[in-house]
């Protein structure tokens, strides 16, 4: 059983707009009086039940990692057995159809504004607290103001515009009567941040139990935030980016100083696959910052186990029966991860030819990232990739590639059938390469004479992706792929560097469910995403009819039924929904 917190009250905790079902069992009914509020019992519980609901809330379509909103960019097709199995993300990926009342858009904001609401209970409670009797009191606001933060960055980044419930004493009719028009963009993400500095002046640098942030939690999440922050969008008629703000970017490189995370022991895995293995010895490791913790055999029914990548399990006849096959790699993808003789991505033209892997050079993280036929899935020669149905519920419709980062070998132990399939392996939120990966980009981005140390980052990043051998050694002579990676070498301007860090973020994080939220953030995601349906539109019918709509499809629509229920306080997104 892992050593973690967010769990220990799950089973016992239905989905709620706040806490009441929780409290009927752990608090007295009524105001509590001086002696309950002091008493600590009381307090942590409520701390226990703000952290347990990020993982009780979360739901095979509506995960927190967002992957079932990646399939919008060009590294993911939905996948599953058609256009009509999971309609609704059918609509997302070719940018079209989408209805205010879809289900799927209303689902994850009540979803996560339940998450807030139960993290808001617990800052009710803890500000009512005496410290002289509960001594962490300030730790734990930090660790709730964290994940408040955590719930409005996810909710901002899917929807813009969107009610911050940063009084944690609201009442029912107080929220109703909020507004998603309170701040401007930027000073929306101000209030994010405001949140977690407090956060990082009150946690401490370790923290004894893994699934509480510590202060490098904090500002690796500053780091992200003030990122966002700096591609300002403030001009509420278009989702342009109307400047870039030297004082975040200077922010970025602040929060992203590497001696924040080497005094706690962070640093890059040794061999990138470390962060996707689910055997206990790899998880929690020094390129985790932060993670969501699930478990098994810990004394639970089904154990806390990780549901939200249920749909993504291919369906291999008599070992996954019943894998539905969501949340493939797209061609485009793979094509990315090809390399020059130099070892070096095609910066511009990638994407003229597929990857043949009889023939051209690939960066060593293709095969720890996607599931090729012609190889072993999850690196088990048991079960070799082909294109047939086993690897592709749609036959081929959205291709034979299948996902490895959050798919586990079948036969380790922790692959769980339940209602769905569930795994205990953790899921890492903040990944110290992608602080590096962000601090390089906002080098780049300042240009003030520092381009070669954004450069050196990404090296550092390509020499460990070099040195990630460990599952894949005898892939060049058991099935004749032929793998190249070298580093950047020479002098780039501003416009170059900025390109290889981009380039560098799509070939680490791929199918991390960062990438389409990136192209929103750098305004490119017209230009790359109506170019990619393009090019699939020749080899895959879905994308005929796809075409993204600037100021339109950056972000989604505010759910029909919190409109109807704000009292005309809300204010539809831009675009016509």
């Amino acid at each position: 059983m892992k050593k973690i917190i967010y769990l220990f009250l799950a089973a016992t905790m239905a989905l709620c707009s706040g806490c009441s079902d929780f409290l009927d069992d752990q608090v007295p009914q009524g105001t509590l009086d001086d002696g309950q509020v002091k008493d600590p019992k009381y307090v942590d519980n409520l701390v226990l039940s703000a952290y347990a609901v990020w993982i009780s809330a979360e739901d095979i379509n509506s995960s927190f990692s967002m992957w079932n909103f990646d399939v919008r960019s060009d590294d993911a097709y939905k996948g599953g057995n058609g256009i009509g199995d999971g309609d609704v993300f059918h609509q997302l990926e070719i940018s079209q159809g989408i209805l205010t009342t879809n289900w799927n858009i209303s689902d994850m904001w009540q979803r996560l504004y339940n998450c807030i609401s139960r993290v808001n209970t617990a800052i009710a409670l803890l500000n009512q607290t005496d410290e002289s009797t509960y001594p962490l009191k300030a730790q734990r606001l930090g660790e709730m103001k964290f994940l408040r933060a955590y719930g409005h960055f996810l909710l901002k980044r899917l929807y813009k515009n969107i009610p911050f419930a940063m009084n944690e004493n609201l009442t029912s009719e107080e929220y109703n009567n909020l507004s998603n028009r309170e701040y401007s963009n930027d000073e929306g993400w101000q209030q994010i941040i405001n949140d977690l500095e407090t956060a990082y002046r009150n946690l401490p640098v370790k923290q004894s139990e893994v699934g509480r942030p510590s202060k490098a939690a904090a500002a690796a999440f500053l780091t992200k935030v003030y990122l966002y922050k700096a591609y300002h969008q403030d001009n509420e008629a278009t989702n342009e980016i109307t400047s870039i703000s030297t004082d975040d970017l200077k922010k970025v490189v602040e929060y992203s100083d590497p001696s924040i995370y080497s005094a706690a022991g962070f640093d890059l895995e040794s061999d990138f696959r470390n962060n996707f293995r689910p055997e206990p010895q790899y998880e929690n490791g020094v390129e985790s910052i932060w993670a969501m913790q699930y478990s098994m055999n810990d004394g639970t029914t089904n154990g806390n186990l990780n549901w939200s990548y249920g749909l993504i399990v291919p369906n291999i006849p008599g070992v996954t029966d019943g894998g539905c096959d969501f949340y493939k790699p797209s061609q485009n993808l793979v094509n990315a991860f090809r390399t020059n003789n130099d070892g070096l991505p095609y910066l511009d033209t990638f994407n003229q030819n597929d990857y043949d892997k009889a023939s051209d050079y690939a960066d060593p993280r293709l095969f720890l990232t996607v599931g090729i036929p012609g190889l072993p899935y999850e690196f088990n020669k048991k079960y070799m990739m082909d294109e047939s149905s086993t690897w592709s519920r749609s036959n081929g419709l959205y291709g034979y590639n299948v996902t490895l980062k959050y798919n586990v070998d079948p036969d380790c132990g922790y692959l769980i059938k339940g209602s769905w399939w569930g795994t205990p392996m953790n899921r890492i939120v903040f990944r110290y390469a992608d602080v590096m990966l962000e601090r390089a980009e906002a080098l780049a981005q300042l240009n003030d004479g520092r381009l070669d140390e954004a450069i050196s980052i990404v090296n550092k990043i390509r020499t460990r992706a070099k040195q990630s051998l460990g599952s894949i050694s005898d892939y060049e002579l058991s099935y004749g792929v032929r793998m190249n990676i070298g580093m950047y070498s020479g002098s780039y301007n501003q416009a170059e560097a900025l390109k290889i860090v981009k380039m560098e973020r799509r070939l680490e994080l791929g199918m991390e469910s960062e990438r389409f939220f990136d192209l929103v953030r750098w305004g490119e995601a017209e230009s790359v995403l109506n170019k990619y349906y393009a090019e699939e539109a020749g080899k895959c019918s879905i994308y005929s009819s796809a075409h993204f709509t600037k100021n339109k499809n950056e972000y989604l629509p505010i759910p029909f039924a919190q409109i109807a229920a704000s009292n005309g306080h809300y204010i539809q997104n831009i675009g016509e929904w």
